[in-house]
Parts: C-alpha cells; structure tokens; sequence
C-alpha cells in the first residue's frame, strides 16, 4: 500500500505538490491523472525517496521507501524509460540490479521472457527503440517480484499490441494482490485499465474514487434520441432550453441532447406528439470528466484554431 499524507514538494519559490493526500490500497489498479505540470512526476519521485518532501510523508507499506533494504523487492517502478545505459545489453542491466538487490539470476531470463524481450537480451540497449526501451522498464520493476509497483507513462512508444499486453499485465499483477499505480495522459487507457483514480492539478488532490464515480461527476451526459421526424423534435427541445447535435446520416440520424433529463425529452415529445424510437442516456466519457474537471488546473493552453 502507498499512503501520501500531507505531503508538499517546492523547488525555489514554485509549489510542485501543495498539502496532498490519498492513498493507494492492493488488489486494484490505480490510474494517476493530473494536466501537464500537476505534479505527478514529483510525486512519484518523493514516493520513491528520489526528491525528499519539504512537508509530510510518503510510504510504502507503512515506512519510507529508503527503509526498505533491497528496494527492488519492495517496489517496482518505472519513471524513465531512458535512464538507461546506452552501452549495456539489457541482460547484463538487469543482472547488475538483481546481484545489488539479492535477486536470484533466473529471474534477469524470467522478467525478459515475460516483457518479450529474450531474444533481445544480449543487444545493446543504445539500439532499442522506445517501446522496447519501455519493455526493459517494466523488466526492471518486475525484477524483485514486488507487491507495488510504480509506472509513468508506461506506454508511451508501445504498439497496438504492446499497449494490450500492458493492459492486460497490469490487471494480472493487480488480481494477484499488489500495489499497481498508473500515471498516463491517455485517457482511453485509463478507461480500460484502471479502477481507481487519483488526480490532481496544480498539485493539490481533486479526486481519489473509482473511474465510474469519477466520469459520473461530470455535467455534460447527453441523451441519444432517434426520431423520424429529428427537424421538428430539435426545434421542440431548443425552445425548451436544450443544446442539440444531429449524429449521423440522413434516415440514420439521431440527436445528441444536453441540457434536459432523458424524462423530460420523452414528455416533450408526447405532448407534442413526436415519435421516438430510441431515448438512451450516455455516461460521460472520462475523458469529459477530466477536461471537465481539471480546466481549472491547465497552466499551458493551446491557442484556438481558425
């Protein structure tokens, strides 16, 4: 279990993490979601013991990770993909982590088997592109078969197939009882992948809840509705105060509506006896929810497009 209480990281007069809190339970995964410059990196990095924090704690299973004797045993993580020396061959990276943490050889084959890189094992890392660069990454936290485990942006240069695999290991390493926590800016991923959420902006917590709850905060539901008659059914739900969408083709169109309750539309449409023959109210992307709620927190945005 990960447990940040309080905890406040400043560089010079900037606030990277300002009085953060939440905890991170086994058995789950747990997305990490925050704008760029949220603070997420810091974060992890004071989880890690890599920046000590200037207020608060960080643990790992009750004490800081730096009281953890052998850290690979405990922990496993992967911030950057590319710290790595560039002249080794992945072999021999992960046999120089294994002897410094009283990890049995066998496991440098096992974890390379695992992340599909065996047959790479003697090439030098200098070579690997990104995704396998990312591969040896996940290699390298899986080396000390830890309960917890720590990824930033893990799928960053990964392929179709390679951001399955992730997937699903993620899920596999969870449903065996660890400590797995995600921090990725592909929304789609953490739909699919995570149960728990924790984000943050400008350093501070907004959520810590489950991905359903968290897409359910947000305000722009819709309700799909299909008629035949979509002209007079927008003209209805306009004057009623709706903002309405037409999806689709002509004798295939639906409405997207925003701004009225899925009972409201129905009794507008009987009472001005419009036809429906579907009424389905849309959960809210999380990726909605997010930009939602975190527009407060952006500290770059882009210019608009003409």
């Amino acid at each position: 279990m990960i447990e940040v209480n309080e905890l406040t990281k400043r560089y010079g007069g900037k606030t990277a993490v300002d009085d953060l809190s939440f905890t991170v339970r086994p058995g789950r995964v747990t997305g990490f979601l925050g704008p760029n410059g949220a603070g997420k990196t810091t974060t992890l990095r004071v989880i890690l013991g890599l920046d000590a924090p200037t207020a608060g704690t960080a643990t790992v299973s009750d004490v800081p990770f730096h009281s953890h004797p052998r850290g690979l045993r405990h922990v496993g993580a992967l911030l950057d993909a590319g710290q790595v020396h560039g002249g080794r061959s992945a072999a021999a990276h992960l046999s120089a982590l294994a002897r410094s943490n009283g990890i049995p050889r066998r496991r440098v084959d096992e974890v390379l088997q695992e992340v599909g890189l065996a047959e790479a094992a003697t090439r030098r890392i200098g070579g690997f592109s990104l995704g396998m660069k990312q591969r040896l990454g996940i290699a390298t936290a899986l080396l000390g078969d830890p309960p917890v485990l720590m990824f930033d942006e893990p799928i960053n240069g990964m392929d179709p197939e390679g951001v399955l695999w992730v997937r699903r290991l993620f899920r596999r390493l969870a449903a065996e009882g660890r400590t797995v926590f995600l921090s990725s800016h592909l929304m789609s991923e953490m739909e699919n992948t995570a149960d728990q959420l924790v984000v943050i902006g400008r350093g501070r917590l907004i959520a810590a809840e489950s991905v359903r709850d968290f897409a359910a905060r947000s305000t722009r539901r819709s309700v799909a509705v299909g008629t035949p008659r979509t002209a007079e059914l927008t003209a209805v739900l306009t004057a009623a105060g709706a903002s309405v969408e037409v999806e689709g083709s002509t004798g295939a169109a639906k409405l997207a509506v925003t701004g009225l309750s899925a009972d409201r539309i129905g009794a507008l449409a009987c009472d001005n006896r419009i036809p429906l023959n579907e009424l389905t109210v849309r959960t809210a992307s999380l990726e909605a929810a997010f930009m939602e709620l975190t527009a407060d927190s952006v500290e770059h945005r882009a210019g608009r497009t003409r």
